[in-house]
């Protein structure tokens, strides 16, 4: 599992660079959007390929097994 992180780089002109990196999906959106609100204006964004990539999810079926024990 990857560590999800976001950096922020601030300018000295006010400018905010925002680098979002192990959340895969659109769902990195959802985790800048009350920051970006609270930022300001949005100029511009770049997706990565983790934005593409799709979540892997994987299942495991435990079934019971019935155990007879016997007289000891």
């Amino acid at each position: 599992m990857t560590m999800e992180t976001l950096e922020f780089v601030i300018y000295p002109d006010g400018r905010v660079l925002e680098t979002v990196t192990g959340i895969i999906g659109a769902s990195c959106q959802e985790v800048t959007a009350a920051i970006e609100a609270q930022l300001g204006r949005v100029v511009a964004t770049e997706t990565t390929a983790d934005y593409y990539a799709t979540v892997e999810e994987s299942a495991t079926t435990v079934t019971p097994q019935q155990t007879h024990w016997g007289q000891w």
